[in-house]
């Protein structure tokens, strides 16, 4: 007897449950686990023929949708062409196209480009710059990174030396974390107009550091203007103007992590954008390829690339680096980004997440709704229960994945209005049904 595909799924989840890690969970603990068995545009279609709307673009990545043809004909080219082969000593084509449409799109001076193959890579790599800079100035001793509170780059261990010790998740690690210097996390929303004196209040504890260890320190690093995974905190842009003129007043570098909210995401192609401001450094990564393979870049100014290259040889370099699949699919993602459509979509993706997630506010469970350009955060009062929470969204329909007291959705800059509209309103049911309670 030929077994059915629910005997065949069963036994696959249970071989998933006793031997497959996921992330962020203890092993064999956490909420349920649905399997995926295709996806196109903003749905997935689970084993058991149920399809959901995604509104997490698979981490934020998938801005495109899935199964974009164009993304699907570069890969399928280049597959044909080369796979694969080490960056060591040798360069291709995607990699070279890539590069210069990177450096395209970036605002003078980033011209430099390291590629990486994970956006938590990128940062590894930008901190190696900043590091390596001093050395090449004779300046050793510069060798600590100052950045803000509530803040996430990544879970490698520089990465997550500069992601908050205390309320982030990486505290079991910090006896073996190089001990950085942290400022309070900002205070002054993005919609709000700040005056002299908020900011000065604001960044006040940033002046007061550097005065007494800026000639230590090598670079301040922050992810302007939307802090992520920390929180889903937006801060004004005269806030990230501010630190960053404090930095530069003490010489410190300045990195800027746009691992998120690069292309377009925030409603500007790069937060950084929204400040009219330019980092010395930026880590850029997600949504590079349009989600469909890993690949992050480090891009820096031809004044840093060559005071690191005075002393020696960049020390960094991955076995996948600038792979000829992942640059040809990030080549074609960026070349529908130059289009332009992205801006019309990102207008109507930010109202539409508005008009459908301001009920929340109503929810007695709910401490604050919040949204910029293609991002809509839920912060409820208390942290959700997941193993509650995300089978009823999936069986509302959508895949939303919580974390801590945020309910939060990124969607794909294609998703149409009457489907925004159906995966806010199963936010606002789930959480009026399932949600905390004050």
């Amino acid at each position: 007897m030929t077994p059915s595909n629910a005997q065949i799924w069963h036994e696959r989840l249970a071989f998933d449950r006793d031997h497959i890690w996921h992330p962020y969970t203890a092993f064999g603990q956490g909420p349920p686990i649905f399997p995926v068995v295709a996806a196109d545009g903003v749905r997935l279609t689970l084993a058991d023929g149920r399809t959901l709307i995604d509104g997490m673009a698979s981490w934020w990545s998938v801005i495109h949708g899935y199964n974009h043809p164009a993304l699907k004909a570069a890969m399928q080219a280049q597959l044909d062409r080369l796979p694969h082969v080490m960056f060591g000593g040798l360069t291709h084509e995607p990699a070279i196209e890539l590069a210069r449409t990177l450096v395209g799109l970036l605002p003078d001076p980033l011209e430099r480009v390291f590629f990486a193959d994970s956006g938590s890579v990128s940062v590894e790599v930008a901190v190696k710059m900043a590091i390596q800079y001093w050395l090449g100035r004779d300046q050793p001793h510069r060798q600590k990174l100052v950045t803000i509170r509530r803040g996430y780059h990544g879970d490698t261990f520089g990465a997550m030396a500069v992601c908050d010790p205390e309320t982030g998740m990486h505290g079991w690690f910090n006896q073996h974390l190089t001990a950085h210097h942290f400022v309070p996390a900002p205070t002054i929303p993005f919609h709000h107009q700040p005056d002299e004196r908020q900011l000065e209040q604001a960044v006040a504890p940033l002046r007061e550091l550097l005065a007494e260890h800026g000639h230590h320190l090598a670079a301040l690093i922050l992810e302007p203007i939307v802090q992520g995974a920390g929180g889903m905190r937006f801060y004004h842009p005269a806030l990230l103007q501010r630190m960053h003129q404090v930095a530069r007043e003490h010489e410190l570098l300045v990195i800027y992590d746009e691992i998120a909210t690069g292309f377009g995401r925030t409603g500007k192609l790069f937060a950084m954008e929204h400040a009219g401001l330019v980092p010395d450094i930026v880590c850029l990564g997600k949504a590079l390829t349009g989600g469909t393979m890993t690949l992050a870049a480090t891009v820096t100014s031809a004044h840093i690339a060559d005071t690191i290259s005075q002393k020696g040889p960049l020390m960094h370099g991955p076995t996948f680096m600038a792979n000829p699949l992942a640059c040809s699919s990030a080549l074609a993602s960026l070349r529908l980004l130059q289009t332009g459509a992205w801006q019309k979509q990102l207008a109507r993706l930010e109202a539409g997440l508005e008009r459908g997630l301001a009920p929340c506010r109503k929810l007695a469970g709910v401490a604050e709704v919040r949204v910029l350009g293609a991002i809509g955060v839920v912060e409820c009062v208390a942290p959700v229960d997941m193993n509650r929470i995300q089978a009823a969204f999936v069986a509302a329909g959508v895949w939303v994945r919580p974390f801590g007291k945020l309910v939060y959705v990124m969607p794909p800059y294609v998703m149409d209005d009457a489907d925004v509209a159906q995966l806010t309103a199963a936010i606002y049911t789930v959480l009026e049904d399932q949600g905390p309670t004050p």
